[in-house]
C-alpha cells in the first residue's frame, strides 16, 4: 500500500521540455571555442539532463578534462543567448501542472538546468505559477544522480520522501529517486528506450507527461 502522494517533483530537459536544439547549439559552440572537434547530435542527446561537467567527460577526449571548467562556461555564455527561445514546453504540461495543481498536489522541479533559465522559459508560456519551488544546478554542488537537489524541493515543500514522486525521462533521474528514497515515475518523452528502466522499478512508465493525472488517480 502506498502512502499518499502530496507532491510531486519532475525533472525539466524532456520531461516537461524539449531543449535538444539549444543544448546542441552550446555544446556545439563551446567545443569550437576550446578548439575541440565536434561531438554528434545523438551523443549529445544522451547528455541532456547530465551536469556540464559530465556532459564534457563524456564527449571530450580524456586528454582534455583540464578544460571542463572553460567549456562549463563558454556553454552557459551561449546558452543564456540562445536556450530559451529554443526550448519547447511540452503541449502537454499547462493542462497536467493545472490539473495537479487544482487537486491539492504540491508541484516542483528538480534539474541541472539553472533555476533562472527554466523560470524564464516557463514565464514565457504562462506556466510558472502552479509550480512552488525550481532547484536548479547553481542551488546544489552535488548534481543527479546525487540525491541533494531532490532533497533540497523536499524541504522547501515540508514534504517526507514516501509522500512525493519525482517524474523524469532517464536513467540518472530514476538513480536520483532510487537514492533519494522517492518513488520515480517514468516518461517516454526523452530519448531512453522504455527496458532501461526496468532494474529501477518504477511506480510507473507513461508515454509521455499526459497520463500522469490518470495513474494518480488509480
Amino acid at each position: 500500500m502506498h502512502e499518499p502522494v502530496r507532491a510531486v517533483i519532475f525533472d525539466f530537459d524532456y520531461t516537461l521540455a524539449d531543449s535538444s536544439r539549444g543544448i546542441i547549439d552550446c555544446v556545439q559552440y563551446a567545443l569550437d571555442r576550446l578548439g575541440l572537434p565536434p561531438a554528434t547530435d545523438t551523443d549529445i542527446r544522451q547528455t541532456i539532463g547530465l551536469s556540464l561537467t559530465e556532459t564534457f567527460r563524456r564527449l571530450a577526449d580524456p586528454r582534455h578534462a583540464v578544460h571542463a571548467e572553460r567549456f562549463g562556461g563558454h556553454f552557459k555564455y551561449r546558452a543564456d543567448r540562445v536556450m530559451v527561445d529554443r526550448t519547447i514546453v511540452y503541449a502537454s504540461v499547462p493542462r497536467v501542472a493545472r490539473d495537479l495543481n487544482s487537486r491539492g498536489f504540491k508541484l516542483g522541479i528538480v534539474s541541472t538546468k539553472f533555476r533562472y533559465r527554466i523560470r524564464t522559459i516557463l514565464e514565457r508560456d504562462g506556466v510558472a505559477d502552479p509550480f512552488e519551488v525550481i532547484v536548479g544546478g547553481e542551488d546544489v554542488e552535488d548534481h543527479k544522480p546525487d540525491p541533494a537537489g531532490l532533497f533540497l524541493a523536499l524541504r522547501k515543500m515540508k514534504c517526507l520522501p514516501s509522500q512525493a514522486l519525482y517524474v523524469g525521462d532517464s536513467v540518472v533521474d530514476a538513480e536520483t529517486a532510487k537514492r533519494a528514497g522517492v518513488p520515480f515515475v517514468a516518461v517516454l518523452s526523452g530519448v531512453t528506450p522504455e527496458g532501461a528502466f526496468n532494474d529501477h522499478e518504477p511506480r510507473a512508465i507513461l508515454h509521455d507527461l499526459g497520463g500522469l493525472p490518470s495513474h494518480l488517480d488509480a
